[in-house]
């Protein structure tokens, strides 16, 4: 299996004309990890919460498909993102959370200060060629928007304002204001299925119907929408009216009801709701299992928040798991010998093929970089 997207599949930018990727687009070892590196080493990813590295010396350890890294906030308040490998032996230099002026690996004592230079090397006298002024540790690609820390870990590519464009200004108008909103709780779910099915999934609603009969409740079908831009998508999913007939409507009183999801090339989305929003990260495990994570954030100040929070968490893990057994089906359905690949919906799967097409430019970019050596 090539594991250049140009190779697997040619992929058509007519949605009218274009067949989805075949089988093996979601169960080949190769590929996925071709995919480690293209795609979730050359984008912005969520590795945790701002609140976590609000204060100078704050540290946080995390990883973006496999990558050990450590987020600080330097003394000037900056925030950084730092491999978290020391460059002694290896050993991981963070664990967990927690404020201190330097950061220090619990192996051998190497220290290293919180703009990444290597500070201390005990018992390091003696040795030639060892500069430890020229000693730090790799640095990546950082930044915070509301409650949410990120990270990339190429130098390269479009600063986490381009990526998000126009949609923090749009959930602003709204009246989501993502200053105000604070984390509640958060479930993981591991799925057997690959990464891309799962965000598939997220990425139309054509399977509302059949798959979830509690939400079809909850939304109006006939003016559901996916709307595609460069690296993100979003969908407009207006909500029925509650209950009496009454509206149900953002903070702003002149704004229309409804709901607004948020996608993110390639695997974060945020469900923007009246009185919360929640955010899921698909995080790749293996070729044919993820892990996702289901985090709920509410606005201080919100009334009776742990009534709302207990019957707004329960209808989410409702669909949560609608959607595990959906996704687990697809992926057994992958390995068929009977089949191959299949086709679009032109009014219901222009975001998944949106997904699909910007998957096959990162990946075919490796096919010009080698062309350029």
């Amino acid at each position: 299996m090539a594991t250049c997207a140009a190779d697997l599949f040619p992929f058509e930018p007519d949605l009218s004309k274009a067949q989805t990727p075949p089988a093996p687009f979601y169960l080949d070892g190769a590929l996925f990890e071709a995919e480690k590196d293209r795609v979730f080493g050359r984008t912005w990813q969520w590795v945790g919460h701002a609140s976590d590295v609000a204060k100078p010396g704050d540290f946080l350890a995390s990883e973006i498909a496999g990558e050990p890294l450590v987020l600080v906030r330097d003394a000037g308040g900056g925030l950084r993102a730092f491999s978290n490998v020391c460059r002694h032996r290896g050993s991981l230099v963070a664990c967990g959370k927690g404020n201190r002026r330097s950061l220090q690996c619990p192996y051998h004592g190497w220290t290293y200060g919180l703009d990444g230079a290597l500070l201390a090397a005990p018992e390091f006298d003696g040795v030639r060629d060892f500069d430890k002024a020229s000693v730090r540790l790799p640095s990546f690609r950082a930044q915070d928007w509301g409650p949410f820390a990120f990270a990339n870990l190429s130098a390269e590519g479009p600063a986490l304002p381009e990526v998000l464009a126009g949609f923090p200004s749009e959930i602003a108008r709204l009246r989501c204001d993502v200053s105000r909103l604070r984390f509640h709780s958060r479930k993981d779910y591991p799925v057997r299925c690959n990464w891309k099915v799962y965000v598939d999934n997220f990425l139309e609603g054509y399977h509302v119907p059949t798959a979830h009969p509690s939400l079809l409740r909850e939304l109006d079908m006939d003016r559901y929408r996916v709307d595609t831009f460069r690296y993100h998508s979003s969908h407009f999913a207006p909500l029925k009216p509650g209950k009496g007939g009454e509206s149900r409507r953002y903070g702003d009183p002149d704004a229309s009801a409804g709901a607004l999801y948020y996608w993110v090339f390639p695997n974060w989305m945020l469900n923007v709701y009246p009185d919360n929003l929640s955010l899921n990260v698909v995080l790749p495990l293996g070729p044919e299992e993820c892990l996702v994570v289901f985090e709920w954030y509410f606005f201080e100040g919100t009334q009776d928040l742990e009534r709302t929070a207990e019957k707004t968490i329960a209808f989410s893990d409702g669909i949560q798991r609608e959607d595990m057994e959906i996704c687990e089906r697809v992926q057994r359905g992958l390995r068929s010998s009977r089949y191959t690949r299949g086709r679009y919906s032109v009014r219901r799967e222009n975001g998944v093929h949106h997904f699909h097409g910007l998957v096959h430019e990162f990946l075919a970019s490796e096919a010009r970089d080698r062309a350029t050596r």
